[in-house]
């Protein structure tokens, strides 16, 4: 599509981060210059298939599903979810440990998610089937999976439910790398040409930056989506993950997404050294 377009399509998930983060756009709050801007919602695993496609002009992706899609996408520095020493967590009844994982099937969020990256980095070999991120907690509950691999707000709310903690991936990641853990950002598709991705990036960057100066009226947008989670609870979590570096992930940030991708291609996941390109 040619960078004159009016009209450009911003994917995300429907969860209280992302949608605190879009509250701006979705409830029009900014000057787009002209530009119209249609929102689309879709969990995170759909986002990443359709993101190799290049479907929309701008996606929320997993940065585990970036290599896959870099042929089509440049990641934004904004909009970013990290984890400072914490992230997604492997889950189990009481009694099971790291080395019970390989004789049991651990129920994954979906295969293209940075939980999955993490997980295969963290203990290669195990035996996992993909389902909706929401319905882990229960289906390991019911038995049907040994353990499970939790995103989003179950990460606040397993322990009520009588799961216990095997890991979580965020403290071993910040143990093994110092760093911020990247679980999700934004991608641009490039044929918006790079004036066009820059115009992208800063109607997003402006839509975070307006989220982050009115919290309250923002949070209150983001508790429609926030499944059932008491205020306090959405509160929290949207202060885990949406911080100064979804503003601009920063030299930090990208070294962290760096990193990550490094030690996919350590691992064999990937079969070649993947170097990020950010949006300048």
């Amino acid at each position: 599509m040619p960078v004159t377009q009016k009209e450009i399509r911003i994917a995300h998930s429907p969860d209280s981060d992302d949608a605190f983060m879009f509250y701006a756009l979705a409830k029009n709050k900014l000057d787009t210059h002209g530009l119209t801007v249609t929102q689309v919602m879709k969990d995170i695993q759909t986002l990443n298939q359709e993101a190799l496609q290049g479907l929309y002009e701008v996606t929320a992706i997993s940065f585990a599903a970036y290599p896959h899609v870099r042929d089509k996408y440049k990641l934004a520095s904004c909009g970013s979810s990290m984890g400072d020493n914490y992230g997604p967590k492997v889950v189990a009844p009481a009694g099971l440990t790291k080395d019970d994982l390989k004789n049991v099937t651990v129920a994954v969020p979906g295969l293209m998610t940075t939980a999955y990256l993490l997980l295969q980095i963290w203990c290669p070999g195990l035996k996992v089937e993909a389902v909706p991120f929401d319905q882990i907690v229960d289906l390991v509950l019911e038995g049907k999976y040994g353990a499970g691999l939790i995103i989003h707000e179950a990460q606040l709310t397993y322990g009520r439910d009588g799961l216990k903690k095997i890991v979580d991936l965020g403290e071993w990641w910040h143990s093994e790398t110092g760093l911020p853990l990247p679980l999700g950002g934004n991608a641009i598709r490039r044929d918006l040409g790079e004036e066009g991705m820059r115009q992208a990036a800063d109607i997003f960057k402006r839509s975070v930056l307006y989220s982050l100066e009115h919290r309250q009226e923002a949070l209150e947008y983001a508790m429609g989506f926030a499944r059932d989670m008491s205020t306090e609870l959405a509160d929290e979590f949207v202060q885990m993950y949406v911080t100064d570096r979804s503003v601009d992930c920063g030299d930090v940030g990208r070294e962290a997404v760096r990193r990550l991708f490094a030690m996919g291609y350590e691992k064999g996941i990937y079969k070649e050294l993947i170097v990020p390109e950010f949006v300048s």
